[in-house]
């Protein structure tokens, strides 16, 4: 009887043991390194090094607009993941680099934009090549050797699509765009971007959870089956 017992606890065991693995994977394959608006800009800038072009600055003031800017995009997703919004020249300046803090007289020019959306959420190399940079327009701007900073920001509206929308600058580093307190009272309720230690609050971290917490309930009801046969 005793070894019928210490069979099934082993077994138990194993079978937790196995979920437990499957779920780790699932965390290292969906976590994104916490930011996928860094991971963006290092492939920006990996696409830029393999056509011998320097890599751009990571300036989080940048970012911190990019987010702004598609902040404002809600509802504006179009059938082949084009974003129709554009907001105001003045907003730049009036509105989303006061929002992230930026000290004015260090605002730079912008010398491009690129933006997407998306109905579900992609790895930062897929919403690169089949999102933001998609035909030979966005290619042509994203290896302009005018640009020297970059700033990407990502966000997803409540039970709506991503939009990921990336600024370049020609201003100089560390110069240009700078945060007051370096960005320490920036308040990032949703979404994430590029240069900031923050992790992405969107979506699709909370589907994550509720895989996780669905693979150790499996666990946890194959092992009750197990004890009661």
């Amino acid at each position: 009887m005793m070894l019928v017992v210490e069979n099934k606890l082993c077994l138990s065991l194993s079978v937790a043991l196995c979920y437990l693995l499957l779920a780790a994977s699932f965390v290292r394959s969906k976590h994104h390194h916490g930011n996928a608006a860094n991971d963006l800009v290092d492939i920006i800038n990996k696409n830029r090094t393999a056509h011998k072009l320097p890599q751009l600055n990571d300036s989080p003031g940048l970012g911190c607009m990019a987010l702004q800017y598609v902040e404002l995009c809600k509802g504006n997703c179009t059938g082949n993941n084009a974003v129709n919004c554009k907001p105001p020249e003045d907003d730049f300046t009036e509105i989303f680099a006061p929002n992230c803090g930026i000290e004015l007289p260090t605002f730079g020019t912008i010398t491009g934009h690129i933006v997407g959306c998306q109905s579900k959420y992609l790895e930062p190399s897929i919403a690169f090549s089949h999102v933001l940079v998609k035909d030979s327009k966005s290619l042509s701007l994203l290896r302009n050797k005018s640009h020297s900073q970059v700033g990407v920001g990502l966000i997803r509206f409540h039970k709506g699509p991503f939009f990921w929308s990336i600024l370049f600058s020609d201003g100089k580093t560390n110069s240009t765009f700078v945060l007051e307190d370096r960005g320490t009272g920036i308040k990032q309720k949703e979404g994430c971007y590029s240069g900031s230690t923050f992790p992405c609050s969107s979506g699709h971290s909370v589907s994550v959870l509720l895989n996780i917490i669905f693979i150790i309930s499996l666990a946890f009801l194959q092992i009750y089956h197990l004890h009661q046969a």
